[in-house]
């Protein structure tokens, strides 16, 4: 659950409907699988909506609106509120469950890329994204604590604040987030890690060994 609260901080909203006397949770992704489980992890037997494309360079995106008081109550309290993208606070989360609430929000709003630097020498760039400026720096106070990651500044981008962290640190992260995963995990992302590793073995040491051979199955 410590997963899926991370991946509804990313791409979830809550909706207070006074005038239907109802209180929803949202979600909407262009990740099916995501929505997939998690709603099969709420127990929702709700519809999931498709939304196609409406221009060449969009995906098709998936909807799923889910009616529920406990719920909407139970996320309120742990911070998260309708229009969260810029008010929403970090949540008080027990130390051996902030590794799945970091990958969870990670598959939502995280990206993993492997580029190129002045000298043709590729290297794996971490980022997390948020329209909250306060949510990200304690998420990286967070992980700077545990990781010993370098600090990093959260920096104001074209739509919204992101946090970026290079190959070292890239590294560490990929080692904490995956660690103990049981197959909650996002195989379109998990795939770059493992194809950056597999092409630059420098970086693989025993805890990336461990994790890429104790991946299992993957969220379908």
């Amino acid at each position: 659950m410590a997963y899926v609260l991370g991946y509804l901080y990313a791409d979830g909203s809550l909706e207070n409907a006074n005038y239907l006397r109802g209180k929803y949770l949202r979600l909407t992704s262009t990740d099916k699988e995501l929505i997939n489980f998690t709603r099969r992890a709420l127990g929702s037997k709700h519809t999931i909506v498709v939304i196609p494309p409406d221009s060449p360079n969009r995906k098709t995106r998936y909807f799923l609106r889910i009616g529920s008081h406990k719920i909407y109550d139970d996320l309120s309290s742990l911070g998260l509120f309708p229009n969260k993208s810029l008010t929403m606070e970090f949540p008080k989360i027990a130390p051996e469950f902030l590794r799945h609430f970091v990958r969870g929000y990670f598959d939502g709003d995280g990206h993993v890329a492997v580029v190129k630097n002045k000298k043709a020498l590729k290297r794996m760039l971490v980022v997390f994204v948020s329209g909250s400026q306060n949510f990200l720096i304690n998420l990286a106070q967070g992980m700077e604590l545990i990781l010993k990651l370098k600090i990093n500044k959260v920096y104001k981008g074209s739509k919204s604040y992101r946090l970026a962290y290079s190959t070292s640190d890239s590294v560490k992260i990929f080692k904490y987030i995956y660690q103990d995963a049981k197959g909650q995990f996002l195989k379109r992302k998990f795939g770059v890690f493992k194809k950056f590793f597999m092409d630059y073995n420098k970086w693989v040491d025993n805890e990336v060994l461990k994790v890429l051979n104790n991946q299992g199955a993957v969220v379908k």
